[in-house]
């Protein structure tokens, strides 16, 4: 197929059009025929195209500056926002639904003895921290020193560095499954 612009009529496109000794790269791409158009500049005089009212008439609100109507205005009409009903309901698709925790920091289990077995309700009964509204709880790093030794901390969930601690002092980190709780057997890679 010859390629031909009528902008440029008097250039040599020979070389483009045979088709054989021709390959497209990066250093001689160039726009389709037509594709790059000119702006049009408007209320600059009559052969211009668009002079004098710029394309938007004599008379009108259209035709006055600032913005005519609010966004979403029909005339009077019953715009289409509230002909149609509200969407009832929590939005439940891909990336909405987030898993809220309750946080045990580390420095809550200092008063732990060697070798106990430590989870939310081992420590909510020794009064190291109060009740929570959530079910599933996540260790964390607190901000005082984790100074626990051998202890088997159990929890739905742990951060890299919570669990990293807790194995430095010599302990074990269980995890726990979300509906039941009970205890979920380590995976091996």
């Amino acid at each position: 197929m010859k390629i031909f612009d009528h902008k440029r009529r008097t250039a040599d496109e020979t070389a483009i059009n045979d088709m054989d000794n021709f390959s497209l790269d990066f250093n001689n791409l160039r726009p389709a025929p037509g594709a790059r158009k000119r702006k049009m500049r408007k209320g600059r005089g009559i052969s211009a195209g668009k002079g004098a009212t710029c394309g938007f008439g004599m008379r009108g609100q259209k035709s006055r500056s600032g913005r005519p109507t609010r966004p979403g205005f029909e005339g009077g009409q019953q715009p289409l926002y509230r002909r149609l009903p509200k969407f009832v309901g929590k939005p439940m698709g891909p990336g909405h639904s987030k898993t809220v925790y309750n946080i045990i920091k580390l420095d809550e289990m200092n008063g732990c003895e060697p070798g106990e077995v430590v989870n939310f309700d081992s420590l909510f009964e020794k009064g190291s921290i109060t009740k929570s509204k959530l079910s599933i709880h996540k260790i964390v790093v607190g901000r005082d020193e984790f100074t626990a030794k051998d202890i088997t901390v159990q929890a739905h969930a742990f951060t890299k560095t919570a669990k990293a601690a807790i194995e430095a002092n010599g302990g074990k980190c269980q995890l726990l499954k979300r509906t039941t709780g009970e205890v979920l057997e380590p995976v091996e890679a």
